[in-house]
């Protein structure tokens, strides 16, 4: 899962690292809201229903699901499922809300944060859009301070200030943290059943 403040790059990250790297792949969310021009259900989103949306919550379908400018959005459990169990690793681009409820439900699960150098960097950077306007950009501002509070229960920080060096910093985190002990439990488990038997226990 990655998360970052809003004016980051996480996104910019996301794109470069998949036409970088064969084995990742991101996740399709479900929204409720109507496609946009050029949109594709399946490829941008999956576009529900209302009632099919709550449909999916009650069924327990979606790892974790938020209500967002009046419409649903979700993470469905069965697309992400399917695609680890094709042996791609998956990334969630999810906010600090669904993070920590995804990592609830699927304790294993990569947390890595994007941020800017400093403060100063990310004002220029939302301001330097040029979409959006003072009383927008401030409000982002004040939901990174919260957000900000966040970030020590996150497994790596990524400092975005050269695009190259942060894909290659999200790569590296990725593989290194897919083999750590907790991650790995099957693997342990297998070899201390092997050391049993060459130990005649």
């Amino acid at each position: 899962m990655v998360s970052g403040f809003s004016g980051a790059g996480k996104g910019t990250i996301m794109k470069a690292l998949l036409k970088k790297y064969g084995n990742y792949c991101l996740s399709v969310s479900c929204t409720t809201r109507q496609p946009r021009p050029g949109e594709k259900d399946g490829r941008e989103y999956f576009f529900k229903t209302q009632d099919e949306f709550d449909r999916m919550v009650e069924n327990g379908e979606l790892l974790e699901h938020a209500g967002y400018v009046g419409h649903s959005y979700g993470t469905p459990r069965a697309y992400v499922e399917q695609k680890i169990a094709e042996g791609k690793d998956v990334i969630l681009e999810i906010e600090v809300q669904g993070a920590k409820i995804i990592r609830e439900k699927m304790p294993e699960a990569i947390l890595l944060f994007v941020s800017t150098p400093s403060a100063e960097v990310l004002k220029k950077r939302l301001a330097g859009r040029g979409t959006e306007s003072e009383d927008t950009i401030r409000e982002r501002l004040g939901q990174t301070l919260r957000e900000s509070e966040e970030i020590s229960h996150y497994d790596c920080l990524i400092i975005n200030d050269d695009l190259d060096r942060a894909v290659e910093e999200v790569h590296q985190a990725i593989q290194t943290f897919k083999h750590t002990p907790k991650r790995e439990r099957a693997f342990i488990e297998e070899l201390q059943q092997e050391l049993r038997a060459v130990n005649g226990r």
